[in-house]
């Protein structure tokens, strides 16, 4: 259990953290893939909605990489759907009413991208993508877990998470464990065994298509308010796991250094890096299906 005081240094040092990985993103795919950073930035600030959360703050984020986008609050959902070119962002708790869940399934099966997290999984994937996944009923403690990317067979995460990469992910008290019902078509990227043991399903993050579009749901927060640092690696600065990452040379350790690198460790850094990279593989993912879906409409 950690103190008032002692929660609000993590969550500094989580916030100063994101900025640092949102910026390392950016340059890792400059050296290692410039077609997919160019991709990533093709997403137009309108064709991205947050819908406001008591509980999650991806707009935080979006704020920190710069990235135009629009906030609602989820009721707004209920009276219209948004353009299957747009993609929504449902932070937690994402209640909406059945019409709202019924708006955005017709949003996802025309095209449309959603990203839902936590409490979510109960109040719009249960109900508007029956089949797919549900809550397995055995809410969580307020903890952190290890985590494993399954970056091998995703050329996109390939290119930003390696074999020595040891990730932490925040699950906040009583978020929901994801139990996977459709076994053939729900693609599970990121599990912990840790989650597993205690609570008896695996995925952290999770996708799958439905009709023209795309779902994608998480156990917990994007937004990671806090990390541990478990191993001698994990307390090291956060410029070390930039120099693991990156191709530097002076002018970016001056960009880092004034960003405050070393203010955060290593493990909250690559904590933060490893959510925003699953946050690039979206973006990209995005980019790719306009261009599909714009061609298709010539």
């Amino acid at each position: 259990m950690v103190n008032s005081m002692e929660n609000d240094e993590n969550k500094k040092g989580m916030f100063r953290a994101y900025q640092v990985a949102q910026e390392m993103i950016k340059d890792r795919l400059e050296d290692v893939d410039e077609e997919a950073a160019k991709e990533m930035g093709e997403v137009a600030g309108n064709e991205v909605i947050v819908a406001r959360g008591a509980y999650d703050f991806i707009e935080r984020v979006f704020s920190k990489m710069d990235m135009p986008h629009k906030v609602v609050d989820p009721s707004a959902f209920e009276a219209f759907g948004p353009s299957p070119e747009q993609i929504v962002f449902l932070n937690c708790p994402g209640k909406v009413d059945k019409e709202g869940v019924r708006n955005l399934r017709n949003f996802v099966e025309k095209g449309g991208f959603l990203f839902t997290t936590d409490w979510a999984l109960k109040h719009v994937i249960e109900p508007g993508f029956p089949g797919t996944l549900r809550y397995n009923g055995r809410a969580t403690g307020d903890e952190v877990v290890r985590v494993e990317i399954d970056a091998k067979e995703d050329p996109f995460l390939k290119s930003l998470i390696g074999e020595g990469d040891d990730p932490q992910w925040w699950i906040e008290g009583s978020s929901y464990p994801i139990e996977i019902l459709d076994k053939n078509n729900v693609e599970v990227l990121v599990r912990s065994k840790e989650v597993k043991e205690k609570y008896g399903e695996s995925p952290v993050f999770t996708s799958f298509n439905y009709g023209k579009g795309k779902v994608y749901h998480m156990i917990s927060h994007f937004y990671l308010q806090r990390t541990e640092t478990r191993t001698e690696r994990h307390r090291r600065t956060g410029s070390d796991y930039m120099e693991e990452k990156l191709r530097m040379n002076s002018a970016r350790r001056a960009k880092y250094r004034r960003m405050g690198v070393d203010r955060s460790s290593l493990g909250e850094v690559e904590a933060a890096y490893s959510s925003s990279a699953l946050m690039g593989k979206v973006m990209y993912e995005k980019s790719v299906s306009l261009k599909e879906f714009r061609n298709n409409e010539l």
